[in-house]
């Protein structure tokens, strides 16, 4: 593992469109993208309702450090009865207007290739994303280069970028239970009652799960079990984004603490 490898195989394309959402790996896939092929690598973000505010902020304050442009394509996701119904394949749906609009910027600028940031441990999870990434022939340099999850982080801090150990932060349609439709409002009263919570209480790790008309909040679950004060303190923060959603949200009828705390893919059900 190392960064020649990972070079080698970005300059073997020539030229890419890298899709960058905004976390860890497609960040890094940018910069080494433009480090490889300078202006051949486009980099493209959909901004999206459904994408987290400070991804879309970290990108440009990367582009802004490292000296390249971002290209905002519109996914359409938003538009599509078939994402917004929220199915078990909702990331297919996504993905499949991200490809179709990445794969007209990269005709538009001449860019044979369109790029993910997909690693070696995406393959063995249940990601239909990638069944769009095929349909439309993305590549994945990380995945072609070798590189898992652990790599990329590694990588990230040898190279001093400051987004190295940032956590993940999947598209906050993934925050609402399969078979909940999606909603701008319920993404919004994810990303309002996330982003409050991290600045109220300083949490790295956080989580506005919504099924039907109720909210629950993940948080670590270290902190529910050993620190009655700190425990006390995020219920009352809780209590309180209660007041401000009947305010804002009048649609989410109940939000409470998830006294479990936080586990991966809990909003997301094979049988909805």
């Amino acid at each position: 593992m190392n960064t020649p490898d990972i070079a080698s195989v970005l300059a073997g394309y020539g030229t890419c469109v890298v899709a960058a959402s905004g976390g860890v790996d497609s960040l890094l896939l940018a910069v080494l993208a433009h480090r490889a092929l300078g202006a051949e690598a486009v980099i493209a973000h959909a901004a999206s309702p459904a994408v987290p505010a400070g991804d879309t902020a970290r990108l440009y304050e990367t582009a802004r450090m490292e000296g390249f442009a971002v290209r905002q394509v519109d996914a359409g996701e938003m538009r599509d009865p078939r994402y917004l119904e929220n199915p078990v394949d909702r990331c297919y749906h996504c993905k499949t207007g991200l490809y179709r609009a990445l794969s007209a910027l990269a005709r538009e600028t001449g860019a044979g290739v369109v790029a993910s940031g997909t690693n070696l441990d995406d393959l063995s999870d249940y990601r239909p994303g990638l069944v769009a990434a095929k349909d439309f022939g993305v590549r994945h340099p990380f995945v072609e280069a070798g590189l898992a999850k652990a790599d990329i982080r590694a990588m990230a801090r040898a190279l001093g970028l400051f987004f190295a150990d940032v956590p993940a932060s999947p598209c906050l349609g993934s925050r609402i239970h399969t078979g909940t439709p999606i909603t701008r409002e319920r993404l919004a009263a994810v990303a309002f009652a996330e982003d409050a919570l991290r600045e109220r209480l300083g949490l790295d790790l956080v989580r506005c799960r919504i099924h039907g008309d109720t909210a629950r909040i993940e948080v670590d679950p270290s902190l529910l079990a050993s620190d009655a004060g700190r425990r006390g303190e995020i219920e009352a923060a809780v209590a309180e984004l209660g007041r401000q959603f009947r305010e804002h949200f009048p649609d989410i009828a109940t939000i409470g603490l998830d006294p479990r705390g936080y586990a991966r893919g809990r909003a997301f059900h094979t049988t909805p």
